[in-house]
């Protein structure tokens, strides 16, 4: 059924290729086949283009702790943090920051 999803939204992803929330979807199919590269490939691509997708910052971040990429993560989090004080997202701004704090980074509480 995994495969299933992933094909149809790859199949919408060839029409409208820069969807974002299309993105984001494949990333969470690929993640959940055990996929994490193809999974931070397509994040990535989606934040290079639409900087304001918020849940895609968290969820990049991680991605990157479970490949041990400690400091990807830290980076990613602080900047999703940057954009969600802009956008006033505190739902989002709190789990970044706790996401930092978790992470022992020494700039996580920002409220």
């Amino acid at each position: 059924m995994q495969h299933d999803r992933l094909k149809l939204i790859k199949e919408m992803l060839k029409t409208n290729p820069e969807d974002s929330f299309l993105k984001y979807a494949a990333a969470l199919e690929y993640e959940k086949l055990g996929k994490a590269k193809e999974a931070i490939a397509l994040i990535e691509d989606l934040l290079s283009k639409d900087k304001e997708y918020l849940g895609a910052y968290y969820k990049l971040g991680k991605l990157y702790e479970s490949e041990g990429k400690v400091k990807e993560a830290i980076k990613i989090y602080r900047q999703g943090l940057e954009v969600s004080k802009k956008s006033t997202d505190l739902k989002t701004e709190g789990e970044l920051s706790e996401a930092l704090m978790l992470l022992g980074a020494d700039d996580a509480i920002s409220w």
